[in-house]
């Protein structure tokens, strides 16, 4: 068995990277950044387990694509290394960003090829422009631009990060504990993606699929006498209203499990579900909100969507246009791209009775495609 672990660290909010898609979502081919990084490691097979440290509301989606050992991340970095090293029991642990997504076996192999010379193996590159610090000119021969995967040893990058100093890496807190330090040449090519226009200085990422995505959702609420309709986001003119724990818009929520569903998400139920009071009367606007803000940020993007709605009552042609103007903006695409039709079911059953509506609701995705940026 490998004495070696692997962390990579993915719980970042992606503030720096100024898209509406978290970069760990961006898709090589079909596959996120995440997992295509943790595969090229895993590839290797030189490591006992693979840890991937996440946010809490990513990690039930990311279990749909991957089976490695995933953790939840902390406020910052190093408390998501914290986080992860509790589930390390092997002797040595590398640990890597997802950002840096280029990682050549070379550049593995250098690293691990000092094993056991220092408590902590760092990477670098060699800095060839002047370097000003404070007005002071600095001899560059003295510097280095420290990268990662660092390799360390399990028990003392524990200890080490046991303090309320925050460090940038690994390293850094070893050193700082009193442990020892040692240096091997890093990669040009191992950029790490911070900025949009990084992407463009790595050579091992393949364009996104091409590939549109279907949803579909059905949503059916009967009517009540109690409080207003609203519909497709509009609010209708009618003396009753829907049953329902939330506003009870069931275009807007047959629309949702139709973008939930093309995406791979889920369904309404699991989002929100109906014995929260936080979504109590909530206006279902604010939850397609949250929904297409989560989309975008899983890396998809909206092409179209089509929305049925089966009602004896109320007349719904007044309202269409407003539903769709109203979606399209929330939706972020243009209204053309958003479809609404009305129908009767010519009396029959419960729709046909005037006792409730029912929708159906089709909506067509596909990748967000970074390789149009920059």
């Amino acid at each position: 068995m490998s004495d070696l672990t692997l962390i990579l660290l993915s719980a970042g909010s992606s503030s720096r990277f100024d898209t509406t898609v978290k970069k760990q979502w961006l898709r090589i081919n079909h596959t996120p950044l995440w997992q295509f990084v943790a595969d090229r490691f895993e590839k290797t097979k030189l490591f006992s387990k693979i840890i991937v440290v996440s946010s809490k509301e990513d990690i039930p989606f990311m279990q749909n694509y991957a089976d490695y050992d995933f953790v939840q991340g902390g406020s910052s970095r190093q408390a998501s290394l914290q986080n992860a090293l509790l589930h390390v029991e092997s002797e040595y642990v590398l640990v890597s960003d997802i950002a840096r997504a280029c990682i050549s076996k070379e550049f593995l192999q250098r690293i691990l090829d000092k094993k056991g010379v220092a408590d902590c193996i760092v990477p670098f590159l060699h800095v060839t422009d002047t370097i000003v610090y404070e007005n002071t000119t600095i001899d560059r021969d003295k510097v280095k631009r420290i990268q990662t995967p660092q390799l360390s040893r399990s028990k003392i990058l524990k200890e080490a990060l046991q303090t309320k100093t925050e460090f940038t890496d690994e390293s850094s807190a070893i050193v700082t504990y009193g442990g020892t330090r040692d240096f091997v040449q890093g990669d040009e090519h191992a950029t790490k993606i911070t900025f949009v226009q990084d992407l463009n200085k790595l050579v091992c990422l393949d364009a996104p699929s091409s590939d549109t995505f279907s949803g579909n959702g059905f949503d059916v609420h009967a009517f009540d006498d109690k409080g207003e309709m609203f519909l497709g986001g509009v609010k209708i003119n009618a003396k009753y209203g829907f049953k329902a724990h939330s506003d009870g818009d069931v275009a807007l929520h047959s629309l949702i499990d139709a973008l939930l569903g093309a995406a791979g998400l889920g369904d309404i139920g699991m989002l929100f579900p109906d014995n929260d009071d936080t979504y109590k009367d909530i206006d279902s606007k604010q939850l397609l909100k949250a929904v297409v803000a989560k989309i975008y940020s899983y890396g998809f993007e909206i092409i179209n969507v089509d929305i049925t709605i089966a009602a004896q009552k109320p007349r719904i042609s007044a309202y269409k246009s407003e539903m769709r103007q109203t979606i399209a903006k929330i939706l972020q695409i243009d209204t053309a791209r958003v479809n609404v039709k009305a129908t009767t079911t010519e009396k029959l059953g419960f729709i046909g009775r005037g006792e409730g509506v029912g929708v159906i609701a089709n909506a067509n995705l596909k990748y967000f495609n970074w390789k149009t940026i920059g």
